[in-house]
């Protein structure tokens, strides 16, 4: 059997299969993209794939916080278009 990569999610805490999660990443210039392949260079933090996730960490700002930069709005819109 192949090992499935797990990863946490920073606003539930959850760990969850790899495939299950959104990665947002912050590169070294400072932007903030919505990360589909998994594999981009850079400081990336993983959502849970739900619309509630996505609002709690909107409200509390806890992106913000990880990539240590201000995350965009039109951020939070394509990461509710990718559930």
């Amino acid at each position: 059997m192949k090992k499935v990569p797990m990863r946490k999610c920073v606003v539930t805490g959850e760990i969850l299969e790899k495939n299950k999660l959104i990665r947002v990443v912050r590169t070294k210039e400072g932007e903030v993209f919505v990360d589909s392949t998994g594999k981009m260079n850079g400081r990336g933090a993983y959502l849970k794939r739900d619309i509630d996730v996505i609002n709690r960490c909107k409200k509390n700002k806890i992106l913000d916080r990880r990539l240590e930069v201000n995350v965009p709005e039109d951020i939070y819109e394509e990461l509710v278009m990718k559930i």
